[in-house]
């Protein structure tokens, strides 16, 4: 591992909380894809399978900041262990209702339940800004922390997907929920790097983080860069299926993730100078640019190739996304601040896929493709219009040294 990877870890209690943060992110790549498996086997019925995958999606986008917003405010160990026990339950209950053939409605409301898994992501990050708020080293952990979900995206769908064709139907969900009940109450009982709560914050208020101007661009835009996500994973599946190569769609998607898992440990390696915002604005130009390529896609080698070199731009952009949430978002608000950005994802891949869904019925998949192109662009376009307010951070989060002089040299110029 290269030595800030090496000097990351060097801090007491690092390496236990980051296994366990990659433990319990697991479900986040298994469940919704687990839950459509096992319901297709065992009923036959598609379209309940991705309607009850959905409203897992968007459960978790509705639930997630609240739960997020209690933790900041009475810890992770008080917040996250009740909320996942009642995910857990109605994992269960999903599974039971699946398997014994009760109603539909039984299904729906136990998949909603399911979205009150926490956000595990933004509660590593939130360890990690701990220990590390202000130095470098925080740079370094969320290039890690990027890494970590990529390989979890890799991963998750193909032992999901494989246990639950090989085994029983049950087999995929039942190993997410096993995941993640291992992975929250292991990361909960490492009380040494809880950051600590924010009872009581008097100087913000109590309203959500989602009140700073420059957190409103960033979900604005990640919603249309989720829709890209969303896009690509149906439109490659059903570009695979008619070259006749359906299997080939999880290789050619996981060299899309093996793209963005690259670029994140080589920039975690870099020191990038300058404002965060520009980076950030030239990460989503960059990952915008990267789909026009897949509008021309003849065969699944040139995919492939192309979805790799697109992949680059995720990575760098996630967490130079983490970086702008440090200065936008008050510090007592932060790791709900870091679960918006995950909803705005969310909301973006339900929306991409169903849109992307439309097409490929209506035009096929290669036209298909014209939905993450059409999404890239409406990214680049909110980015571009809420640039000010990603330049003006909130009160007393300036950012670095090096960004408060670039910006003091700027209001003098």
């Amino acid at each position: 591992m290269p030595s800030p990877y090496r000097a990351l870890f060097a801090a007491p209690g690092s390496k236990s909380f980051s296994a366990a943060g990659f433990v319990g992110r697991m479900p986040l790549s298994m469940m919704g894809i687990g839950v459509v498996t096992m319901v297709s086997q065992l009923t036959g019925r598609y379209g309940l399978a991705g309607a009850l995958a959905a409203t897992i999606a968007l459960a978790a986008a509705v639930f997630g900041p609240r739960i997020s917003r209690l933790v900041d405010r009475h810890g992770q160990r008080r917040v996250l262990r009740p909320a996942t026990l009642v995910a857990l339950g109605a994992a269960t209950g999903l599974l039971a209702a699946a398997r014994f053939e009760w109603p539909d409605w039984v299904l729906f409301v136990c998949a909603a339940g399911i979205g009150t898994v926490p956000s595990l992501g933004a509660m590593i990050r939130a360890r990690w800004a701990s220990l590390y708020r202000g130095t470098p080293q925080l740079h370094t952990a969320y290039s890690f922390e990027s890494v970590v979900d990529e390989v979890c995206f890799v991963f998750g769908p193909i032992i999901s997907i494989g246990l639950s064709t090989a085994w029983f139907p049950e087999a995929g969900p039942l190993l997410a929920a096993c995941f993640l009940a291992v992975g929250v109450f292991w990361l909960t009982a490492q009380r040494a790097t809880e950051p600590a709560p924010h009872p009581r914050d008097e100087q913000h208020g109590t309203g959500s983080a989602l009140r700073s101007p420059g957190l409103q661009v960033l979900v604005a835009t990640f919603v249309a860069t989720g829709a890209i996500f969303g896009a690509v994973d149906v439109v490659t599946v059903a570009f695979a299926d008619e070259q006749g190569h359906q299997a080939a769609a999880s290789v050619v998607l996981a060299l899309y993730a093996a793209g963005s898992c690259l670029a994140g440990l080589v920039f975690g390696l870099l020191r990038p100078k300058g404002a965060a915002e520009r980076r950030w604005l030239l990460g989503v130009f960059m990952m915008a640019v990267s789909m026009i390529p897949l509008l021309l896609v003849g065969n699944l080698p040139f995919l492939a190739v192309a979805l790799f070199v697109a992949g680059l731009a995720i990575a760098p952009t996630m967490i130079t996304t983490m970086s702008l949430i440090e200065e936008h978002v008050p510090r007592a608000r932060s790791t709900e601040g870091m679960t918006w950005i995950s909803t705005g994802l969310a909301v973006g891949v339900a929306l991409g896929s169903s849109i992307a869904g439309w097409v490929i019925d209506a035009a096929g998949a290669r036209a298909g493709y014209g939905v993450p192109a059409v999404s890239g662009a409406v990214a680049v376009a909110v980015g571009f219009l809420g640039y000010r307010r990603l330049s003006r951070p909130a009160p007393g989060r300036g950012g670095t040294v090096e960004q408060h002089s670039e910006r003091e040299e700027r209001r003098l110029a």
